[in-house]
């Protein structure tokens, strides 16, 4: 990890940001660092040189470097000159699989232990973090490892992104979120299944005792899994709207998986929180969601690489075949949501394709009708508002935590940027610097 010169109260900061970094210095002192460009996710403007006081990881004061008093610094700040770089808050990913290999799909899966899961997850949540992805809901996972997981990157026992697990998903028999690649012999059943209002909210209360933050299920068929349609419903309107109540009543929120319009309108009708992938959605689906402030997190990325790579990641073809079904259906429907005004957050389904490729998502966002200051606050700002964190993260606002980011070159400019972040900064610990 790179530390940077200490601040000494005898020298001017006109003189101090001209200095190179190099010297050691305490991890946990004051810092401060020299923006060039600052992207401000709440106004949507690009501010130019801005100072950013951290203390005990919270930002603790921004203002133009024109003005700053440096005798405000304590003796033992360390500067971070990033003058010549463009800093953002840390990106966050509404959907993420961080003890999955993207290189093990289909009945390869069928060799994956939970503890070997669990390894897996120790190794993408660094890359994750190194990609500048410095919050992350995990939906879904074997054995309850991403809770696990989240403990020990709470604990500094790992590096990693912040994590909001769900635990087990939860899902019908023979559905998506249940495991049908073994025959009836096997007798082999996800852990998270249930059937009927009482047993779903049943789940919903152990996921909660085991330490999930959020709720996933699924609500309809989906691409990966065997036999399942797309388009089919999964659980009635009264299984959905006991989940929902049941996580609300524990103050978790709830994301469905959903790619039927059917599927997707009665979750929303249930009160989820976030509709994930919500690739067929109709035009009532979508007022639904602007009207009841529902978010979509549609990963619009990941069928470029399903349709490339997936064959060989052991994907079968029958869910190739739902893929070309879907991919570009699924561009089409967040098109229209942006045109439509529906909350759009930022999910990748990073696990299905290679972790630490998050930031590619970016340039989908733009290319189907985002700008790249929307891309960015749907990262930022917008998947807090989803998480619940804004008071904590989300922008670079004085009193929330120091999770903080940079990149060469203006995003405003090119959205690419942002797949090859070199600065990286999270709880004011500095973990990465190209």
């Amino acid at each position: 990890m790179l530390k940077y010169l200490a601040l000494s109260t005898g020298l001017s900061l006109g003189l101090i940001f001209g200095v190179s970094a190099g010297a050691v210095a305490a991890e946990d002192a004051p810092k401060v660092i020299h923006a060039g460009a600052m992207v401000d996710v709440e106004t949507g403007q690009v501010l130019r040189d801005r100072v950013i006081l951290i203390e005990a990881g919270l930002i603790s004061a921004i203002e133009p470097k024109a003005t700053i008093d440096e005798t405000r610094f304590p003796d033992n700040a360390e500067l971070i000159d990033l003058s010549n770089m463009t800093v953002l808050p840390g990106l966050s990913d509404s959907h993420v699989h961080l003890t999955s290999d993207a290189s093990v799909h289909g009945y390869k899966r069928l060799t994956v232990s939970t503890p070997r899961a669990a390894i897996t997850g120790v190794v993408n949540a660094e890359k994750t973090l190194m990609a500048g992805f410095t919050t992350v809901r995990n939906l879904g996972a074997p054995g309850f490892a991403d809770i696990d997981l989240m403990n020990a990157i709470e604990a500094g026992d790992i590096p990693g992104p912040h994590m909001i697990p769900a635990g087990r998903s939860i899902g019908i028999t023979g559905g998506h979120c249940d495991n049908n690649l073994l025959p009836f012999e096997y007798e082999a059943k996800a852990g998270g299944v249930a059937d009927g209002p009482w047993a779903v909210r049943a789940k919903v209360r152990e996921n909660n005792k085991y330490g999930a933050k959020v709720i996933k299920f699924c609500g309809t068929g989906g691409v990966l899994s065997k036999g399942t349609k797309i388009g089919a419903q999964q659980f009635s309107f009264e299984e959905m709207k006991a989940i929902v109540e049941e996580a609300h009543l524990l103050g978790l929120k709830v994301a469905v998986h959903a790619h039927g319009a059917e599927g997707i309108e009665t979750a929303i009708r249930a009160g989820v929180d976030s509709v994930e992938h919500a690739s067929l959605i109709s035009d009532e689906g979508l007022r639904m969601a602007k009207r009841k402030g529902t978010y979509l997190s549609m990963d619009i990325y990941v069928s470029d690489y399903i349709l490339s790579e997936g064959e060989a990641a052991g994907i079968l073809e029958e869910s190739l075949a739902k893929e070309r079904v879907v991919g570009k259906a699924q561009r089409e429907k967040f098109q229209a949501a942006a045109r439509a005004g529906v909350n759009l957050a930022f999910g990748s389904d990073a696990g299905v394709y290679p972790h630490g490729q998050n930031g590619r998502q970016f340039a989908y966002m733009v290319d189907w009708g985002l700008t790249p200051m929307k891309a960015i606050q749907a990262a930022t700002i917008g998947n807090a508002k989803l998480f619940g964190i804004t008071k904590d993260r989300g922008s670079l606002s004085v009193g929330k935590r120091a999770d903080i980011i940079a990149v060469d070159g203006d995003p405003m400019d090119d959205i690419r940027a942002l797949e090859d972040v070199d600065f990286v900064m999270k709880d004011g610990v500095v973990y990465k610097r190209d």
